[in-house]
């Protein structure tokens, strides 16, 4: 059930609007929609505004997060952390580090996958952000702490970063991860990419560099082609102890 202050999809007339439930009013093309019925509602349900329009009630998931929270820059692509999910494993018992944290967005989505996650921010201000939407999301597992990833301690099964990553983070990260534990690493730059390769190789079992290549698919009345969308986000460096 849907409480006061709860973050919100309202889905229909070829529009989505990202919400608290509570007062207030909804201004859209499709008219007013009071907000304050939302409160006890579930997913599912319908809401309408003043000329009629429906709108159907859905609990966001970490995609819609992605599309509509508030960011402090930009955050990796969906593409690019289901990579890291996928190439690391990740599961219900894992414990995962996370740093650079940003808006939160990959946090949310390993959130829903891991055990517990730990994410730091050493910009104060991005992690107040991402406080608030780890909060919107309603995940007790995730713990966002502003400060340096070389003050992390404790014992992972999976340490990620996406930042500036140098010498010293790849070696603190082996120290942190158990055996047969993970790193990721997102880089934008292959100069970047290269400065984790070196400093993993030496130190890791095994260190592989992946660029996912996405092309989402077209479709008109002329035929079906890949948008011309940019295919290209960044490398994914995958290590295991």
């Amino acid at each position: 059930m849907i409480e006061h202050n709860d973050r919100v999809l309202l889905v229909g007339e070829g529009r989505e609007y990202y919400v608290r439930a509570g007062t207030g009013m909804l201004s859209t093309d499709k008219g007013q929609v009071d907000l304050s019925p939302l409160v006890g509602a579930s997913a599912g349900d319908t809401i309408t505004s003043h000329t009629g329009a429906q709108f159907t009630v859905c609990i966001p998931r970490p995609t819609d997060f992605f599309s509509h929270a508030k960011r402090s820059g930009a955050p990796m692509l969906p593409k690019d952390i289901g990579l890291v999910i996928a190439c690391t494993g990740m599961n219900r018992n894992d414990t995962v580090l996370d740093a650079g944290t940003g808006s939160g967005i990959a946090a949310i989505y390993f959130g829903g996958i891991a055990h517990q996650v730990r994410s730091y921010e050493i910009r104060e201000e991005f992690a107040a952000l991402a406080k608030k939407n780890i909060q919107d999301a309603r995940l007790d597992n995730v713990e966002i702490i502003a400060a340096d990833i070389l003050t992390a301690t404790g014992r992972y099964d999976v340490v990620h970063l996406d930042m500036q990553v140098e010498p010293a983070h790849v070696e603190h990260a082996f120290g942190l991860l158990g055996a047969g534990g993970y790193l990721a690493c997102y880089t934008p730059f292959l100069e970047q990419m290269a400065v984790v390769v070196d400093s993993a190789q030496e130190r890791f079992l095994e260190v592989h560099t992946h660029e996912l290549i996405e092309r989402e698919m077209t479709r008109s009345k002329r035929g079906t082609r890949p948008s011309t969308s940019v295919c290209h986000s960044g490398y994914v460096t995958i290590a295991r102890k």
